[in-house]
């Protein structure tokens, strides 16, 4: 992990991040190094996997926000409906960025809104066929591509680190739910 450098002789690791902490380290010690080589390469990789996640959408006919949006109807089972606070809820978005799904989808023919029965403000969106069709194509190629790009982690290293990532998750959701309020 380590290569000589050729004017001091010295080790300099050979990891693009390991080489940025051991630069700050050498240019200011004490200056907390220990984040660089984990956050790092997942801003690294959050940027890779995006792009390429963009590509493959483009190329499915489908942009991000209209994938997510079907896919959580999908995912939700038969008859393929929620109301517009279940997908808010589980999609992570505000009410006004789901209208805003909502309304784009059922322009272009991917979803319906029709009244809820839970209450008169209620509004459930479900899939249309052609809705159906295009998550199931995307979905498809997004998560096959993905597959892909992570497949030369065996079965023990992906569930170590699918651990791993929801630890530090957890604990990093933790440390900033102050900031969030």
């Amino acid at each position: 992990m380590a290569e000589p450098t050729a004017a001091s002789g010295d080790f300099v690791p050979s990891y693009p991040a390991a080489r940025i902490a051991a630069a700050w380290r050498r240019e200011r010690p004490g200056t907390p190094t220990e984040s660089i080589e984990i956050v790092t390469p997942l801003w690294w990789l959050a940027k890779l996997f995006a792009n390429d996640r963009n590509r493959v959408l483009r190329e499915a006919g489908i942009d991000a926000a209209t994938l997510d949006l079907l896919s959580v109807i999908r995912r939700s089972g038969p008859p393929y409906a929620l109301s517009t606070r279940e997908i808010a809820e589980l999609t992570l978005v505000t009410a006004g960025a789901v209208s805003q799904r909502v309304a784009r989808a059922e322009r272009d023919g991917l979803v319906r809104r029709s009244p809820g029965t839970t209450g008169r403000r209620t509004v459930l969106v479900s899939l249309t066929p052609e809705g159906h069709a295009l998550i199931e194509r995307s979905v498809d190629a997004v998560l096959g591509r993905e597959a892909t790009l992570v497949s030369d982690l065996s079965a023990d290293e992906r569930d170590a680190l699918i651990t791993l990532l929801e630890k530090l998750m957890t604990d990093v959701r933790r440390r900033t739910s102050h900031a969030e309020d």
